[in-house]
């Protein structure tokens, strides 16, 4: 079985015994690892989520080397909103992101680099085709255990991934990773099923 498919069985059950809200729906909130629980994260709520979740910069004292940090976000219909930011690349993370019928956008770090699922078709913004694409694999069956970055996105509303610059902490630049794009000057990505309507956003 792929790792995609065990690891969405396991956070299933988990979401089926614990309804746990943890944090606000909104602002920024510090993951830090922990090691008395199978999530380092948890939210589920009704509410609208525009969070920006903030990997840590050191391992804490007690985490296992290997451990990616685990983010779980559960909602209905109300539209989420995650940024994920990591100001140092050795924080690995699992991100996963479940709802019924939610419109879903997620920022993610600019050296990202590992798997992410999705369900149809999904929107990917100028910065993240030109600077995060050539990393990435997409919707890939996993048969191997993987210990990389990951993110799993199930919801029956719109999927848009977009960039979280590393260097400047900040979301993207986007009029000018368009002008990027429309102009060549950025490298050339991989053939990809995506939604092109970034292009049309101011």
């Amino acid at each position: 079985m792929s790792s995609m498919c065990s690891t969405s069985a396991e956070s299933s059950t988990s979401y089926e015994k614990r309804s746990l809200l943890r944090s606000q729906p909104v602002g920024t909130h510090k993951i830090h690892y922990n090691a008395s629980d199978e999530w380092d994260f948890v939210l589920e709520t009704p509410q609208s989520i525009d969070m920006s979740l903030v990997l840590p910069h050191f391992r804490a004292r007690h985490q296992p080397v290997e451990h990616r940090l685990s983010m779980y976000v559960g909602s209905e219909s109300s539209p989420i909103k995650l940024k994920v930011c990591r100001p140092m690349p050795r924080s690995k993370f699992y991100l996963e992101v479940q709802a019924a019928t939610s419109n879903v956008t997620v920022w993610l770090p600019s050296d990202f680099k590992g798997h992410i699922h999705y369900p149809g078709r999904a929107s990917f913004s100028a910065g993240f085709v030109n600077r995060m694409m050539a990393n990435i694999r997409l919707n890939e069956e996993m048969w191997d255990k993987w210990d990389g970055d990951e993110v799993l996105v199930e919801t029956g509303g719109t999927v848009t991934f977009r960039m979280w610059d590393v260097h400047t902490n900040t979301p993207e630049n986007q009029p000018k990773e368009t002008w990027k794009r429309l102009f060549g000057c950025a490298r050339k990505s991989p053939e990809t099923s995506m939604n092109w309507d970034f292009l049309l956003d101011d």
